[in-house]
Formats: C-alpha cells, structure tokens, sequence
C-alpha cells in the first residue's frame, strides 16, 4: 500500500519503512508540498489527526500519521505534547542534543527519573473513516546521555527491562520494544485484514 506519512522527518521515515516493511512511504516535501500543520491539540491524538487531515486534504490518498512524545513524571508539564519544541522557548533554537542535555540538567539530583513515550498513529482513509492505535514504551531517563544510533531523546531513554538506552539498541531490537514499533505491528494487522 502506498502511505503518505504526515511528516517531513527523514528519520520518523526511515523507521516507518523499516517498520512498514512493503509499503512505500512517501513524504510530502518528496512531492514538492508545503506542510507543516499548526499542532494545536492538546492530546498526541489529537495532534495526529489535525497532521493527518491537513495531508489528506493535499493527496486525497491513504495517510499515515503520528504524534508522539516523551513523558516524564517528574515533569508532567514540560513535555508531552510540547516534546519537540521542549527548550525552544529557553535556546530559540533546538537540537536533539541540547534538548536531551537540558532534560538532565532540569532532572540533576531528582530521584524520580521514570519516563515513557507515547505514540498515537492514525491511518486516515477519508472523511470520518480513519483506523487510531495508540502504544507507549515504559522507561527511565538516564544519568547522561549513551549510544549513537536513534534520533531525538533516545541517548537519555532506558528503555524498561534492556538495561539499555534506546540509543544502544539495534534497530530490530527497538523496533521490538519501542512505541512506535509496537503500534506499526498493531497497523500491520489491521491492514491485513481489510
């Protein structure tokens, strides 16, 4: 099946089509669109479906969307929905890695460091015909920051039971335990059997 995934993030890409083995996923900036919605939701769901609608309305075509995050106890509001512009507001501009060193620096000397992710997808079909599948993986952040493969907050999440961050981990072996990996198996199903 030919998806178009509600985001321009080569490496969210990257993981789908290793996921989502058999099914082409396409980009809108490979097509030469412009997108990039206002997430106003205040629910990864909701923040999905606005990604997924916004597409849908340029390709008229089977869309693929996600919202995902971090979320961290011990900073209930700080994250979340705001994963991926947390510190912006602190640095104007945000890399993964300052990201991931101001989210140790803010959890310095706190007992507290359990985390998960959470990922919300949603595969939109058309109007008020769309399939949602939400997944999270339970963890802890780490005391500083291990491993090299990944992207985002994967150097700082220990991913429950591995014993190792998300970033030490082999791609088959996150795609095993991780959020996303745990809801593009339930999307494969689902697939199958329409």
């Amino acid at each position: 099946m030919k998806l178009y995934f509600a985001s321009n993030n080569n490496h969210k890409k990257s993981e789908m089509e290793r996921l989502l083995k058999g099914h082409e996923i396409i980009l809108p900036k490979e097509l030469g669109l412009e997108f990039d919605p206002e997430e106003t939701g205040s629910t990864f769901l909701e923040n999905a479906l606005i990604k997924a609608k916004t597409l849908y309305s340029l390709v008229k075509a089977p869309v693929l969307a996600d919202d995902s995050g971090l979320i961290v106890e011990a900073l209930p509001s700080l994250l979340g929905v705001k994963t991926a512009r947390f510190g912006y507001d602190v640095f104007g501009h945000i890399s993964s890695r300052e990201q991931y060193t101001y989210l140790l620096k803010l959890l310095e000397g706190e007992e507290n460091r359990k985390a998960h992710f959470v990922c919300s997808l949603v595969l939109y079909l058309g109007d008020d015909q769309f399939y949602v599948i939400q997944e999270k993986v339970d963890g802890s952040i780490a005391l500083t920051a291990c491993g090299i493969d990944g992207f985002g907050y994967d150097p700082v999440f220990l991913v429950e039971n591995t014993g190792k961050t998300a970033a030490e981990l082999k791609p088959e072996e996150k795609d095993l335990y991780s959020h996303r990996g745990k809801a593009c198996r339930k999307l494969l199903y689902l697939i199958n059997e329409d």
